[in-house]
Order: structure tokens, then C-alpha cells, then sequence
């Protein structure tokens, strides 16, 4: 064997030896920086618990998903966010492109065709219902019974109904298009008038936090609010004995929620584990045992408060046509509302 090639050998084997003698690289540690607009349940029982389970500290600012899209575009020369926890959806990739990362996360072709990564940007990891939340000792007093849209209208109800900006908070928007869908169409001027007639009831109340409706209905603030499902469950779920869950008998949307990695995010390979546990099959189980519904349909819920979906009226949104009408219906919304209070 010539000189050259026993180096060449040696060399060979050294590096075989190196790579089999290094030690795996570590997974977690460190920190991961969140913006967020979900709710405690969530914050609790799937970012803590990740940053427990992968001993990384958590840094987490929650505030809407207006908020939150304003700051990250207020930050985008210097990112000082890793994940955006929440409030993403098709609507918001499509106005925000240029504040999120391309990732697909581990397992995401597992997932049930509809509910994969087909923009490469966001992960949809669980299922967002609408819902009103009714205060049922103010809703006794009042004689009446909540069950629908319809029953919103009722003269009784002024000034009594709590509901968020559609054109900031994205439980709001799911609301408004689950009303213009089934009270006429996305573009019908029926669906438009209920609307407005809505917004007279309201009688110039717009909260500007999705948690101070479901928490001001509890509190007797209001007989009912447009709300969305995690919160709502997870107050039965805590004792709560004065508010009901009710879907409106006109039919409910459930709408996948997604998580999305924020361009230039300092601590990328924490993001990118974090979205690989959200729809894990220990991200998904705990998804289902909390008071939301898994993204991945094969994961039961396993909460006593959660109605199953065969004695819920469903209707099915188009997204991508809601997506590409999001700003006209903000707008519009906008619109509307200073017009019923001008």
C-alpha cells in the first residue's frame, strides 16, 4: 500500500471515529421568546409545559393578535420574538408575509390534508370554535333564553352584549364571518344588515380584549358574549356555575389555529421544536385534555364540557376566500360601526 493512500485511510478512519464519539446535539435549553394572544389554558398546559419538559425559559408577552402583529412589524429591523403563539390563520400569513419564517414542522404530513402546512409558513395545531357565552343568572332576570344570532336582536338585550374589533382581534373576525355565513353569505346584504343591527344592540360597547368578554359575562358585566370555545369550556371547567356554553343554532365554524415562526427569530431551533411538540402526539393529547379540539382528528378530547360536534349544527368556512377578503371586511366592519355611532 502506498504512502498516500495508508493517509488517506487514516485520515478516513480517524473521522469515522470523531463523528461516532460525538456526543448528540442538545435538545432545548436556552430560551424562547412568545407572543401570544391564546388563553391561560393553552399558556399553561402547552407552552410551560414545553418549556419544563425541554428545560427552556420562557419569555412570554400575551396581548391581541392585533397587538401582536403590530409589534412584530414595529420590531421587524431588530425581531426580538421567536413564535407566535396563536391568532394566526391564512388571513393573517397572506397581509403579513414578511413577518414569518418558512417552517414545516416534524409530522406535519400525519395531519389530516386540510389541516397541513400547504403555505410552508404556519402550523395549524388545534380547532377554534365560535360561541356565545351566556350569563345564565342575568339571562333568568331578564326572562328571556339565548340559543341563536336571532336572539341577540331582542330589545332586551341593549347595551348587554359584549363583542370584540374585528378589524384587531381574530376570535372577533372568526365571529363576523361566522355570522355573515350563516345569516345570508359572506357578500349578501342581508348578512351586512344583521350586522349593523348588531352593532346598534351593542350600543357603542366594543371591548378591546378578547379575555374581557368571556371574563365580564362571569362577572355579570354582560348577559352575553361573542367568545370563542377554549375560554368558554375552560370556565365550566374551572366551577363556573353562572354561564353556559351556546352554539348558535344557526350553525357554528370551527377554524384550525396556528402557530408560526417569527423571520429572524434569535432562537430558531427552540421555535422550531416548539412547533414540532404542538402537533406531536403528546402536544395533541394534551390539546385534547384541555377545552380545545386536536387538529389531529385521530386524538380524542377527553373534557367532560366539550359537546361533541354530532349535537353542534356545523358550517364549514371557505378560507381561502375569507383570506382574501379579510382587509375589505375589516373595513367594512369599520366602517359600519362608525356609522352606527357617528
Amino acid at each position: 500500500m502506498n504512502r498516500l493512500l495508508k493517509v488517506m485511510l487514516t485520515a478516513f478512519l480517524l473521522t469515522s471515529i470523531l463523528i461516532g464519539c460525538t456526543p448528540a446535539p442538545k435538545v432545548g435549553g436556552g430560551k424562547l421568546v412568545v407572543y401570544s394572544p391564546n388563553s391561560d389554558g393553552e399558556i399553561e398546559g402547552l407552552l410551560y409545559y414545553f418549556g419544563d419538559k425541554y428545560d427552556i425559559e420562557i419569555e412570554l408577552q400575551s396581548m391581541g393578535t392585533g397587538e401582536v402583529l403590530s409589534k412584530l412589524q414595529a420590531e421587524k429591523e431588530n425581531p426580538q420574538a421567536d413564535v407566535m403563539f396563536g391568532g394566526m390563520n391564512l388571513g393573517v400569513y397572506t397581509s403579513n408575509k414578511d413577518l414569518f419564517q418558512a417552517y414545516t414542522a416534524k409530522d406535519d404530513d400525519k395531519l389530516p390534508e386540510g389541516y397541513q402546512n400547504k403555505t410552508g409558513y404556519f402550523t395549524n395545531y388545534l380547532l377554534s370554535g365560535s360561541n356565545l357565552l351566556v350569563n345564565t343568572d342575568l339571562e333568568a332576570g331578564l326572562g328571556i333564553t339565548i340559543n341563536s344570532y336571532a336572539d341577540l336582536l331582542n330589545p332586551l338585550l341593549k347595551g348587554k352584549i359584549a363583542m370584540g374589533d374585528a378589524t384587531k382581534s381574530s376570535s372577533a373576525f372568526a365571529q363576523l364571518t361566522n355570522i355573515l355565513l350563516v345569516k345570508g353569505g359572506y357578500d349578501s346584504a342581508e348578512a351586512w344588515d344583521y350586522v349593523k343591527q348588531l352593532m346598534v344592540q351593542m350600543d357603542g360597547i366594543m371591548i378591546g380584549s378578547s379575555s374581557a368578554i368571556y371574563k365580564g359575562v362571569q362577572a355579570g358585566e354582560y348577559v352575553v358574549g361573542l367568545t370563542y370555545e377554549d375560554p368558554s369550556v375552560a370556565l365550566l371547567t374551572d366551577g363556573a356555575k353562572n354561564v353556559r356554553v351556546v352554539y348558535p343554532t344557526e350553525g357554528a365554524v370551527w377554524l384550525p389555529a396556528a402557530s408560526a415562526i417569527v423571520a429572524g427569530a434569535k432562537n430558531l431551533d427552540n421555535a422550531k421544536l416548539f412547533l414540532d411538540f404542538l402537533i406531536s402526539v403528546e402536544g395533541q393529547t394534551i390539546v385534547g385534555s384541555l377545552t380545545n379540539r386536536p387538529v389531529n382528528t385521530s386524538v380524542a378530547n377527553t373534557n367532560q364540557y366539550m359537546k361533541p360536534f354530532s349535537q353542534i349544527k356545523l358550517v364549514f368556512e371557505d378560507i381561502p376566500y375569507v383570506a382574501s377578503k379579510k382587509v375589505d371586511y375589516q373595513k367594512k366592519f369599520a366602517d359600519l360601526w362608525a356609522e352606527v355611532n357617528k
